[in-house]
């Protein structure tokens, strides 16, 4: 990714956090008032996108490190590996949101649910709202794989603050209160699925998984001039550094400079029709009549 690239998801990051962080408190503060478990579950569940909101910043920092002896490849790796730490962090919250949430079961509490905690809700999830939909699209426009992990990761803040809101608003209307206690254990479920969403598309990357599919590159470069097959096509990477290499048999009679100039047209074609960041490597070999 461009220094600049790095420097305008740092900027998305920073806005994040302060909405998160808003978000986080209002909700703590008002389910600690209204003795509310699922609320105050919710609030720590928006502590934690701010939280990883900081580490994402640290991360991107050192992702943005320019490439050098030892990184001949860069840092961008980092931006990932970031990625994952956020999946682990989810999986810290959502431990603690069961913990509290049993501590309820134990020790009942009847939330003192009043027209201004509900409207304080509703306030904060156009706040998720707006957050997501920023985040993602940002994360999209910039090829960034950590605004796209958070983004992932504040979507889900927007379904349990909507779960949290019909219960409440079902307490209210004279549901049993055991009901708020109920949906912090959703709330957690639905951390713990968040966090494997998370891992595992930033656990693919890490360990090489398939980037593009084999097919679409075939299509594009079999009916070019002197190509006459291509075969052991690889990718792996991310949006912004996408790694393809292959083989390709070339008519036999081309000299050495056609060749060079056949794997850049390749790499070319590649960059205009699948990915304008793709590092293309292509090895010619010789193609004979069967």
């Amino acid at each position: 990714m461009q220094s600049s690239n790095y420097k305008q998801v740092q900027r998305v990051l920073f806005v994040i956090l302060v909405a998160n962080f808003l978000v986080a408190i209002l909700k703590i503060v008002m389910g600690n008032i209204i003795k509310s478990s699922s609320m105050s579950a919710d609030g720590f569940h928006s502590l934690s996108d701010g939280s990883s909101n900081i580490v994402a910043m640290i991360g991107i920092y050192f992702a943005s490190k320019p490439e050098d002896k030892k990184h001949p490849y860069g840092h961008d790796k980092i931006e990932i590996i970031t990625g994952l730490l956020i999946g682990i962090f989810l999986i810290f919250v959502g431990c603690n949101v069961v913990f509290e949430a049993i501590e309820k079961l134990k020790n009942p509490l009847v939330p003192s649910i009043t027209l201004s905690s509900l409207a304080m809700l509703l306030i904060t999830l156009i706040i998720n709202i707006f957050v997501t939909v920023y985040e993602h699209r940002q994360g999209v426009k910039l090829g960034s794989n950590i605004l796209i992990s958070d983004a992932t990761h504040t979507k889900s803040d927007i379904f349990v603050t909507i779960g949290v809101l019909i219960t409440l608003l079902s307490v209210k209307l004279g549901m049993p209160s055991i009901l708020d206690t109920i949906v912090s254990f959703v709330v957690a479920g639905v951390i713990f699925f968040t966090a494997w969403e998370v891992l595992s598309e930033n656990g693919n990357i890490l360990i090489d998984a398939k980037a593009v599919d084999e097919n679409k590159i075939r299509e594009i470069i079999v009916n070019m001039e002197n190509v006459k097959g291509v075969h052991k096509i690889r990718s792996r990477g991310t949006q912004n550094n996408t790694y393809i290499d292959m083989h390709v048999l070339a008519n036999p009679d081309i000299t050495l400079e056609q060749s060079h100039i056949l794997s850049h047209k390749i790499e070319k074609h590649i960059q205009e029709n699948i990915n304008k960041n793709a590092h293309v490597l292509v090895h010619i070999e010789p193609y004979y009549e069967k």
